[in-house]
């Protein structure tokens, strides 16, 4: 029977998880090919004239932008439009996000630049790398960068296959920020020898952009004049522009591409009056697909990972704003998915490695774009400026485009204003922010980005490790405990603590737990129980003297002369033990006047509510801590309650045998106010004071039903 189980089981199996009949197949087709689906409900009549217009602008700008950013990859800059053309036909069709604009990134090209002058520098020694013999500077430099491309496509196709796309959610806004912002500097240090034309050498690794600075300040008497008139020229209109653009985007029906027309104008004077500037003969043309150096993949594996990861992430970011909008949507993974096969795609076409720039899908998402048709037509505007009219931009400067990317750094330079607030708000998120940013200039963004994941991670652990733990009082009236250091009108009873720890407790955390719950109860179990043991190993050797008697009226000194307490600290384990009263006439009230002058601290507090609200696991070193804790307490005869416990966690206590004689389940309870409840019942005079007084004694009765009635 158990066999015939067993093949009907390997059956269903079989038959739900190996076969594929036409409705899997129609799903597996819809989430590998995400155009399917929003083609299926494209309104022709509403969005396409829509996204011929957001296409043509975005076209536009990204013929300018290849061309800019390229120049942060250190490659030739017709490159840069390879870029903003392969990526995007591949993302059309792949891709779940209908807004952002796939291209390059000045980020992610500046990270491919330090990469590609590390092994091909401008001065020295080129690293040995087989298959780059005989080749130009120029070509060598395309063939890493489209070998680093093809690499990190590979790294997001298997991330998105093993749907890991989870791995961005450790890039947090506040790490983002700061790392963009350092990345902005970088691009500006970067183009300030395009816009001062002068000769300056790539140079990659840490403090880079300090030998960059120093070689800039020594050259700076070699200053092109033509070049900074033309770049403080082109900054100030661009930026006006811009800000016009913002003000008034209500107002037009598309934002005026300055870029685009200040490009124009520049190559139009530069060639009437030939400045003597900075220019590059572009070679605007097709070329045929080439296959990756394998050996570059040795060489740059450790440098492609944060390129993949970072473009990723500054995607999804974007995606998921635009997404949110319009609400749509979008699938991490089969981003991930999407962008690794443009990547490799366009890899295979010299292409380097293409994310989104904010000010790209901007352009595209504000000229009325509603899908990646959009995307599509800006793509064929590419490839026209590519085939047919790159030959008029051979005049264009480089000043030019140098003075475009600075000015389009303008949103992230001022990230800088988010300092201020995260110090005011979060300062553990201000480390966070600061720590990347400076890593990130001084040590480059590679290795910038390695030290703000372990700033941030640090962080994390720190809060964890350290959380804000407190006392709650009930709210008089109310069903309702809180801080008692936030509220005036509270309640109290006496002997009884409310102690919350607003965290998971674990291995790196338990002793900290500890510490603050003696911090909260006003004693330390531990030395209370060894002072009580002591005592009753003095009282039963006066006992056994006959220097202390029983007496109906409680123990008498019969001895002539003073009692001193035994200072025996031998078998000091035996004082962890739980204090016995077997042999002795009665049991010891720890409060009351101990006899022989013995003086034990008194412990007030007879029970004790451990709020578990917020701890969401325990692992088994913090299991062995809390038990020992819990029990030090019951030892000195404080009540121990759990509360808002985590059925998850309470399984786990079973399952690893938290529970014997003294610490029992009984001890748990679903709310707060319950166990509140039990304690008023059980100890009624617990909210009368020490006074005694009838009229005390009423208000704790009343406080006693209002609390009664609040859970109703």
């Amino acid at each position: 029977l158990i066999l015939q189980c067993e093949r009907q089981h390997l059956q269903n199996m079989k038959y739900h998880e190996f076969i594929c009949d036409a409705e899997r197949a129609k799903s597996i087709a819809l989430s590998l090919l995400p155009v399917i689906g929003w083609l299926k409900i494209y309104q022709i009549k509403e969005w396409l004239l829509s996204d011929i217009v957001s296409g043509v602008s975005t076209g536009l700008v990204a013929v300018l932008q290849g061309l800019a950013y390229c120049l942060l990859a250190s490659l030739p800059a017709w490159y840069g439009l390879f870029s903003a053309f392969f990526p995007v036909i591949m993302y059309f069709f792949l891709g779940t996000s209908r807004h952002i604009s796939v291209g390059p990134f000045p980020v992610l090209c500046l990270m491919i630049g330090s990469v590609v002058t590390k092994l091909v520098p401008d001065e020295g020694a080129h690293v040995n790398i087989t298959g780059l013999e005989g080749l130009s500077i120029d070509d060598q430099r395309v063939l890493i960068a489209s070998s680093v491309t093809f690499l990190v496509g590979i790294m997001q196709l298997v991330m998105g296959v093993l749907q890991v796309g989870f791995v961005v959610m450790y890039l947090s806004d506040t790490l983002v920020s700061g790392f963009t912002t350092a990345a902005a500097v970088h691009i500006v240090v970067s183009q300030l020898k395009f816009v001062l034309g002068l000769q300056v050498p790539g140079i990659s690794g840490p403090l880079s952009i300090i030998y960059t600075l120093e070689i800039i300040f020594n050259k700076i008497t070699s200053t092109n004049v033509c070049d900074v008139v033309i770049s403080l020229v082109i900054m100030v209109v661009v930026f006006i522009v811009k800000e016009l653009n913002d003000r008034y985007k209500s107002k037009l029906p598309v934002p005026i591409p300055i870029e685009v027309i200040m490009t124009v104008i520049a190559c139009g004077v530069s060639y009437a009056f030939d400045f003597k500037t900075t220019t590059v003969l572009y070679n605007f043309s097709y070329e045929p697909p080439v296959a990756p150096n394998l050996q570059i993949f040795q060489q740059t594996a450790l440098d492609a990972f944060p390129m993949a990861i970072v473009g990723f992430a500054v995607a999804f970011s974007v995606a998921k704003v635009y997404s949110v909008k319009y609400d749509y949507t979008i699938d991490g993974n089969q981003e991930l998915i999407a962008f690794g096969v443009s990547n490799i795609f366009g890899a295979s076409f010299k292409s380097f490695a293409a994310s989104t720039a904010l000010s790209r899908s901007a352009v595209q998402e504000s000229t009325g774009g509603k899908t990646q048709i959009a995307g599509l037509i800006s793509a064929v505007m590419v490839m026209i400026v590519t085939l047919a009219i790159g030959y008029l931009l051979e005049p264009l400067p480089k000043s030019v485009l140098g003075a475009v990317v600075i000015v389009n750094l303008k949103g992230m330079l001022m990230q800088v204003r988010d300092v201020p607030y995260l110090w005011r708000r979060d300062k553990p998120d201000c480390v966070v922010w600061l720590g990347t940013c400076i890593a990130s200039i001084l040590l480059g963004l590679d290795l910038g980005l390695a030290v703000g994941l372990g700033v941030e991670l640090l962080s994390i652990v720190l809060r964890v490790q350290f959380p804000r733990c407190s006392v709650l009082a009930n709210i008089k009236g109310t069903d309702i405990y809180r801080d008692r250091k936030d509220y005036l009108k509270i309640y109290e009873p006496e002997g009884v603590k409310i102690f919350r720890i607003p965290s998971p407790i674990f291995f790196a955390n338990i002793e900290f737990f500890r510490s603050k719950l003696v911090e909260a109860v006003g004693f330390n179990p531990l030395r209370i129980l060894r002072k009580r043991n002591k005592a009753l190993r003095t009282i039963r050797k006066l006992l056994k003297k006959g220097d202390l008697q029983w007496t109906s009226k409680g123990f008498l000194n019969t001895s002539c002369g003073p009692i001193r307490e035994s200072e025996d600290d031998s078998n000091v384990e035996e004082l962890d033990l739980p204090t016995d009263f077997k042999d002795l006439p009665a049991r010891i009230d720890w409060n009351a006047e101990l006899p022989a002058n013995i003086v034990v601290p008194r412990v007030d507090l007879h029970s004790l509510i451990l709020d578990f609200a917020a701890v969401s696991f325990l692992d088994i070193s913090a299991l062995k801590g809390l038990k020992t804790a819990l029990k030090e307490l019951i030892r000195v005869e404080v009540e121990v309650y759990i509360v808002d416990c985590d059925p998850y966690i309470l399984e786990k206590l079973h399952h690893c045998c938290f529970f014997d004689d003294e610490v029992q389940p009984s001890m748990f309870f679903v709310t707060l106010h319950d166990a509140m409840l039990h304690i008023l019942e059980k100890h009624p005079d617990t909210s009368e004071k020490k006074s005694g007084s009838g009229k005390v004694k009423q208000m704790g009765l009343t406080i006693f039903t209002e609390l009664c009635y609040a859970v109703n």
